[in-house]
This record gives C-alpha cells, sequence and structure tokens, in this order.
C-alpha cells in the first residue's frame, strides 16, 4: 500500500473516531443559537460546576506536582528497601478503576468507614463534599508527573549535580539550580496531563460526589444529568466547555514538546 493510502487511512480513522464526534457535539451545542447555548452554560448550576471543576484543577495540579518530582528524585536518585514496592504503587490510578477508587474512598471516609466516625465527630464530612472530590481527583492523577519526570532523571544522570556539589553548593542549590531547570519540560508536560485527567475526571468523583445540582457537581457530572433529564443543549454546551478546557491542554501539550524539542 502506498504511502499516501497509509495517510488517508490513519486520517479517516482519526476523523472518524474524534473529529467528527467533536464537531458533532460543537453543531448540536449552537443549532438553536449561541444565545441559547450561553444561557445554558451561564445558569447558577452550570457555574458552580466549572467552578468546582476548576478547583479540582486549582488543588490537585500543584499537590501532584510537588509530590511527582519528589517521587521521582526519590526513584530515580535513591536505593533503598521497598522501592519497587513504591514504583508500583504509582502505577496503581493506571491500573484500578476509577469507581473502584470512589467505593474505596467511600469504606474509608464514610459515615461507616475506617475514618468517617472520628472525622464526623469532629465536624468534617468528606464524602458527598467536596473534599472527598478532591481526594479523588488527586488519587486518580497523581501519576502523571512521576511518570513523565523519572525517564528525564535518569536520562540526565547525575555528572552535573556531582558537579555542583564538589563546586561547593548545597543540596538546595544543586535543587533549585541544577536539578529542577533540568527537568522543566517534564514536569510541564505532566503538570498537562496530570491538569487533563483532573478535568475530565467522571467515575470516582461520581461515586464520593453524591451529585447534588449546584453543590457537587462537576461539569463532567453536569453533561451526564442533563443528558438524562433530556436537556440536550444544556448537555452539549457543558460539553463544549469541556472540549474547549481539552483543547487548551492540548496546546500547552503541543508549546511544550515545541520547545522541548528546540
Amino acid at each position: 500500500m502506498s504511502r499516501l493510502g497509509l495517510r488517508a487511512i490513519a486520517l479517516g480513522y482519526l476523523a472518524a473516531l474524534l473529529v467528527a464526534p467533536v464537531a458533532l457535539i460543537f453543531y448540536r451545542a449552537f443549532e438553536h443559537g449561541f444565545g441559547a447555548a450561553w444561557s445554558a452554560v451561564t445558569t447558577p448550576d452550570a457555574l458552580h460546576a466549572l467552578q468546582l471543576t476548576l478547583l479540582m484543577v486549582v488543588v490537585a495540579v500543584p499537590l501532584n506536582t510537588v509530590f511527582g518530582v519528589a517521587c521521582a528524585l526519590l526513584l530515580a536518585r535513591r536505593r533503598f528497601p521497598g522501592k519497587a514496592l513504591i514504583d508500583a504503587l504509582i502505577d496503581l490510578p493506571f491500573a484500578v478503576s476509577p469507581v473502584v477508587v470512589g467505593l474505596a474512598l467511600i469504606l474509608v471516609y464514610g459515615r461507616t468507614g475506617w475514618l468517617g466516625q472520628a472525622l464526623a465527630d469532629n465536624g468534617i464530612r468528606v464524602i458527598f463534599s467536596t473534599p472527598g472530590m478532591i481526594i479523588a481527583t488527586i488519587f486518580v492523577s497523581l501519576p502523571f508527573v512521576v511518570r513523565e519526570v523519572v525517564p528525564v532523571l535518569e536520562e540526565l544522570g547525575v555528572e552535573q549535580e556531582e558537579a555542583a556539589r564538589t563546586l561547593g553548593a548545597s543540596q538546595w542549590q544543586v535543587l533549585t539550580r541544577v536539578t529542577l531547570p533540568s527537568i522543566r519540560w517534564g514536569v510541564g508536560y505532566g503538570v498537562v496531563l496530570t491538569t487533563a485527567r483532573a478535568v475530565g475526571e467522571f467515575g470516582a468523583v461520581a461515586v464520593v460526589s453524591g451529585r447534588l445540582a449546584g453543590q457537587t457537581e462537576t461539569l463532567t457530572l453536569l453533561v451526564e444529568s442533563r443528558f438524562e433529564r433530556f436537556d440536550l443543549v444544556g448537555a452539549y454546551a457543558a460539553s463544549v466547555v469541556l472540549a474547549l478546557i481539552s483543547l487548551a491542554v492540548l496546546v500547552g501539550m503541543t508549546l511544550i514538546q515545541r520547545r522541548k524539542v528546540a
């Protein structure tokens, strides 16, 4: 088969699975006019869902970035008992269904869970509230920064860091002036992937949220609830917002890749 034919098959496959469905969502969202779509995404419930989704990102991404860099340094630069176990546990969110994650959080933080009653006695509510949703989002998006940074650290080696120590640099100076600048593109790529995962998470958040409209609904949950109520314009309009956020994440990934190559 010719190279042109292979390209046509690849592009046709991508168009059928990606471009056409996304284009159809935009069409269905705006088929009754821009005003109807705008009204659907500016209702109090929709605005709260957007704010809650952004809150998930604002909390989960920085925490997972700090943890990811620290864990990557530990795995790439240290040898210690249990290293293989920690390395395997990092990938647990990839292997476990998000729904199972949500159920596990209920078993731990629910009212009848291991910690639920103690937390409730102190006025702390985790499940069916924002804290539980944040914990679920952090869990499912935890591995990305680690998995992007570890290969970069292994490729860089330790020569530059050892040279800096030989010249009298402290551990903090080595970290901030040598290590972090060298891994910045890996960290940036991991942050973008973590953001995309946090924005689009559904399963774990759906289990622990309770799906209370205007209280514990993210944009992904809002899309489902509106679709189930046959509010198709509202569902497609909310989907467009999610698609625009995803496109922004895709642009960020592309820019990082270009700068990394340059």
